[in-house]
C-alpha cells in the first residue's frame, strides 16, 4: 500500500484536533492538483520543522481545484480556520498575488485522526529536511512498513468523536471505498459538483455560487452522502426538488408538478423543463442517480 506524508502547519493541526471533524480539507494555497496516492489510502500529517513529527492523518477522497468561496461553503471550519476571513488571509499570505476569491488546491480527507502529543511519531530518516510538500511511502519497503506499523498501533486507540467513527481504512480502494465510506457533507458537495462537471443537472447553469448538491433521499431520512444520492441543482430548483414540485423519473427525465400553477398561479419558466432529459449526468455509471433513491423521491416527496 502506498500512502502519503504531507507537511502541514501546527496551527492548522491544533485547530482541527480541537474540533475533531468527520472530514477535513487539506488545502494548498495554489491551485495545484494532487494524485500521488489512490482514493481511500492514508494521508498522514507531518508538522513543519523544527517539530518534524507525524501527528495524525486521514483517508484520501479527492483532489480538486476550486474557488476559496466554494471550499468554505463546503467545509467551513473543517478547512482548519474558524472563519472565512482568517482562512483567506492565511492563503493570501502564501501567494505571490493576493486575491479575494483565489482558486486553491483542495485535498479532501475522510475520517481524520489526531494523535495526542505523547503519541507523535518521528519521521523516517528518508524524509529529507528540504521536502516542503510531502513524500510517498510504500508498505512494501522498509521505511514505509515501519512507519505504517507505528501509525496502525496508535489507530487501535483512536476514534474520531464526530459521529463515533473509527479511524481505520476500509477494505478496497477507488470507487469501492466511496461506496462503502461514510462521506461528510463537504465531500458530498464537492464530489457531486465534480461529477456533474459544474453544471446544474436540470438547467445547465454553470455559475458556481448558485449551484447546490441536493440529496435525492434526504440525509434526515437516512439518505447517504453518496454521489448516487445526489443531484447538482440551481438553488431555486433545489428548493422545488426538496419540496416536491420537481422530480426526476427512473428514465432520467424531468417532471414538474402541476401544483406549482395551482398553488402559486405561476411557474411558466419551470414547465419548460417538463418532459426533458436531464441536461447533465455523471460520466461514471456508479455516480448516476440511483433508481432506488429516485423512486423514493417519486413516491414520498413529489406532488402529483
Amino acid at each position: 500500500m502506498k500512502f502519503w506524508v504531507g507537511v502541514t502547519d501546527k496551527n492548522w493541526f491544533d485547530y482541527l484536533a480541537s474540533i475533531k471533524p468527520d472530514e477535513v480539507n487539506f488545502w494548498k494555497p495554489s491551485g495545484q492538483g494532487f494524485g500521488a496516492i489512490e482514493l481511500g489510502t492514508p494521508f498522514l500529517f507531518k508538522l513543519k520543522s523544527p517539530i518534524n513529527k507525524i501527528v495524525g492523518g486521514g483517508y484520501f477522497i479527492r483532489s480538486e481545484q476550486i474557488p476559496l468561496s466554494l471550499a468554505w461553503d463546503a467545509f467551513g471550519n473543517k478547512n482548519g480556520s474558524s472563519n472565512l476571513n482568517d482562512l483567506r488571509n492565511k492563503i493570501n499570505s502564501l501567494r505571490a498575488k493576493p486575491e479575494a476569491d483565489p482558486t486553491i488546491g483542495c485535498i479532501i480527507l475522510n475520517q481524520p485522526f489526531f494523535f495526542s502529543e505523547d503519541k507523535w511519531i518521528d519521521v523516517p530518516i528518508s524524509f529529507a529536511r528540504n521536502i516542503v510538500t510531502g513524500k510517498t511511502y510504500d508498505t512494501n519497503e522498509q521505511d514505509g512498513e515501519r512507519l505504517w506499523n507505528e501509525v496502525a498501533l496508535r489507530l487501535n486507540d483512536v476514534m474520531t468523536v464526530s459521529q463515533g467513527l473509527v479511524a481505520e481504512p476500509l477494505s478496497g480502494y477507488g470507487n469501492e471505498y466511496l461506496i462503502k465510506s461514510r462521506l461528510g457533507q463537504g465531500a458530498f458537495r464537492i464530489l457531486v459538483t465534480g461529477a456533474y462537471n459544474r453544471n446544474c443537472a436540470i438547467s445547465g447553469e454553470k455559475a458556481l455560487p448558485v449551484l447546490q448538491a441536493a440529496h435525492i433521499k434526504p440525509f434526515n431520512e437516512q439518505g447517504p452522502n453518496s454521489v448516487s444520492n445526489g443531484l447538482l441543482l440551481r438553488s431555486d430548483l433545489h428548493i422545488l426538488f426538496d419540496r416536491g414540485y420537481v422530480t426526476v423519473t427512473p428514465e432520467y427525465k424531468i417532471e414538474v408538478s402541476r401544483k406549482i400553477k395551482e398553488e402559486f398561479n405561476n411557474g411558466k419558466h419551470y414547465y419548460a423543463f417538463h418532459g426533458k432529459e436531464l441536461y447533465a449526468l455523471p460520466k461514471l455509471i456508479t455516480d448516476r442517480p440511483s433508481l432506488d433513491f429516485i423512486r423514493w423521491h417519486n413516491e414520498n416527496v413529489y406532488k402529483y
